[in-house]
């Protein structure tokens, strides 16, 4: 049964309130529909997944690509999309809230605002100026009145940043208004421990927090148990279709077939697909 824009967006906010749930990164309407049909409650785009069905490096993207993305995606699904929406795409924070702004009217019911520099992907933004960019955001959202749920996100475990730090910065992001809290990196064996998930997950009490998982290891139960709300994947879905599509054409470039006795799902996907004609 077909949702509302306003029903997918408060289904969006009550997965928030209890249990833990995942939410898969579609990167094209394909992959969006296909996870539909599997039966997940939400979706979330992948900037990275996203930039390589343009031909695109991560952060080699425009504003205008990304929200005729999201608009799409969003559209194509009844589920409710929390958007990448990677720093805003603006220094500027009267330039963010405009920004801010487009997204909501795309049809998400989420997205995230992260605290790489703009044009910089190497260097955050001081606690001080993440802080004012996800007040400006927040009022953005407010403005519109629509109930579009804001994450606040720190990269800093990604570039050699401490556990610590990157906690300390999400505890004053909630408090400028965001609704829920990401670290990437938190949570990966290599770089935090499953003490360093509780330790965000209280700090931030009673708001959720999302836990980015790219390979095998802990489970959906083990990470509940830990107080995790919600998993997502960033580019690892579309990094396994890909990686199947680059090995396969790689034998057919050195003249073998072989790599192509995988590919029988035909009848599979247009059943799945014609579901949604």
């Amino acid at each position: 049964m077909s949702r509302t824009l306003v029903e997918k967006r408060a289904a969006f906010r009550a997965l928030h309130q209890q249990g833990c749930f995942v939410l898969p990164n579609p990167w094209d309407i394909g992959s969006a529909r296909i996870f539909q049909d599997l039966g997940f409650a939400a979706l979330a785009t992948t900037s990275t997944g996203f930039a390589w069905t343009i031909g695109r490096p991560d952060y080699a993207v425009t504003l205008g690509d990304v929200l005729q993305h999201l608009t799409a995606v969003s559209g194509a699904v009844d589920l409710p999309v929390n958007a990448d929406f990677e720093s805003g795409f603006a220094a500027d924070l009267q330039d963010v809230a405009a920004n801010v702004t487009l997204a909501v009217k795309s049809g998400v019911a989420g997205l995230s605002i992260e605290d790489r520099v703009v044009g910089d992907v190497n260097k955050l933004y001081e606690t001080s100026l993440a802080v004012e960019r996800i007040r400006a955001a927040r009022a953005a959202i407010d403005k519109t009145g629509e109930d579009v749920l804001l994450v606040g996100r720190t990269e800093g475990l990604l570039i050699g940043g401490s556990v610590s730090v990157a906690i300390d910065k999400l505890v004053a992001l909630a408090d400028a208004g965001a609704d829920c809290l990401y670290a990437p990196g938190l949570g990966m064996p290599a770089l935090s421990t499953k003490e360093d998930v509780i330790a965000l997950v209280k700090a931030v009490a009673p708001k959720p927090v999302n836990i980015l998982v790219v390979g095998p290891g802990t489970t959906l139960a083990e990470y509940a148990d830990l107080g995790v709300r919600r998993i997502s994947v960033g580019g690892a879905l579309a990094q396994i279709s890909w990686g199947a599509t680059l090995a396969a054409a790689k034998q057919l470039r050195d003249g073998s077939f072989n790599g192509l006795a995988g590919g029988s799902l035909n009848r599979q996907l247009n059943e799945m697909f014609g579901r949604f004609v």
